[in-house]
């Protein structure tokens, strides 16, 4: 079954940990995988460009299909084994709506994270300025005080909470390893469980282990 999946990935990168962890929680371990580096510029590699035209991570294939966007993919991993492993999809609708709202309402949440930690990265230097980054953080600490209080809505040991930790949207709040406790006490609990959970223990990112504490971008928001 995981014999006929193939799984192209950079580490750190939270919509290739999304699929691994989708993978993990289904019980199809043992497939196919291929870890590229994004700094080499691996990604746009012909062998990338052959499966996803965009020459982005991940790609995943099943037999002789292709999924290239990691949301897609674990939907795709859901419906094709729906009995197998843990459920994704809450079946309450209200759980359901929710999970939704608020696993593409990250893709909002991504966007402003991705603004602050590859700021260095996506901006050339001639045109990096202090006071651009330093409004991108701003913003990004207006969204975590956002999702702050979402959290502080659910109940940790209710069914919902249990749900979100298995959702899509996850990986995107494992980046913050730096983020203050003190300042997001409810984002902090959810990195916490988060962490512990076995499907994200088997896929943590292997430069992580290296660079434990995370990146010092993050440590003032």
């Amino acid at each position: 079954m995981a014999q006929d999946m193939t799984l192209l990935w950079g580490s750190g990168s939270p919509p290739c940990w999304r699929v691994m962890i989708a993978l993990e929680e289904k019980n199809l371990q043992g497939y196919n995988q291929k870890l590229l580096s994004f700094e080499k510029m691996e990604h746009k590699s012909q062998e990338v460009l052959d499966i996803n035209p965009r020459g982005q991570l991940p790609t995943f294939k099943h037999g002789d299909i292709t999924v290239n966007e990691s949301y897609a993919a674990c939907f795709y991993l859901e419906s094709q084994f729906k009995s197998q492993g843990n459920k994704l999809i809450p079946d309450s609708p209200a759980e359901q709506a929710l999970m939704y709202q608020r696993m593409f309402e990250g893709l909002t949440f991504y966007e402003k994270l991705i603004a602050v930690v590859y700021y260095d990265w996506f901006v050339p230097e001639g045109e990096k300025h202090d006071s651009a980054l330093q409004r991108n953080k701003e913003v990004l600490g207006t969204e975590l005080k956002l999702w702050e209080g979402y959290l502080q809505k659910v109940q940790m040991t209710s069914h919902l909470y249990g749900s979100i930790q298995k959702s899509p949207f996850c990986p995107t709040f494992l980046c913050f390893r730096r983020l203050s406790a003190e300042r997001y006490p409810q984002l902090g609990k959810y990195y916490a469980l988060l962490k512990e959970r076995p499907s994200v223990k088997a896929s943590w990112p292997p430069d992580w282990l290296e660079d434990p504490k995370g990146q010092d971008t993050l440590k003032d928001i």
